[in-house]
């Protein structure tokens, strides 16, 4: 399924390798997507709600959201766009490093969309990001931005 208009993605992620590699496999993607960048919880809730620096930051089309995040962690941040009636439908895919069986019960409790492991391994690492394209940007219908 082919799409014509750009997904704007907002990465929140405080380790700039898993930045990178994740910018560089969209990148290359099939997708046309940009991808915008913040490095805590506080930095993703002011992109959000357009406050300060972000306040003419683009309404994401979807989230991938670290849990532990200075400032306010990720868990917090799930819990405050899906309790707002104006971004509760943006799509929030859990992106950490947490096995955590309580991690996965409670992001899942608070509506994440889909709770991911981050592999530790390079290769692997690039196979989850690209499989995260293939299905949530080439296969999903995401809900319009309203």
């Amino acid at each position: 399924m082919e799409k014509y208009h750009m997904i704007d993605i907002l990465l929140v992620e405080d380790n700039p390798g898993d930045v990178r590699l994740t910018r560089e496999v969209l990148k290359d993607g099939k997708i046309n997507n940009s991808l915008n960048v913040v490095m805590d919880g506080e930095e993703a809730l002011d992109y959000l709600y357009k406050r300060g620096a972000h306040a003419t930051a683009k309404r994401p089309d979807m989230i991938l959201l670290d849990l532990n995040l200075p400032k306010i962690d990720g868990r917090e941040v799930l819990e405050q766009i899906k309790n707002d009636p104006n971004l509760k439908r943006i799509p929030v895919i859990v992106l950490t490093t947490s096995d955590a069986q309580s991690d996965i019960l409670k992001m899942y409790d608070s509506h994440a969309n889909c709770y991911i492991t981050k592999p530790v391994d390079f290769a692997q690492f690039i196979n989850v990001v690209k499989s995260i394209e293939n299905f949530w940007l080439s296969i999903v219908q995401l809900p319009p931005k309203d």
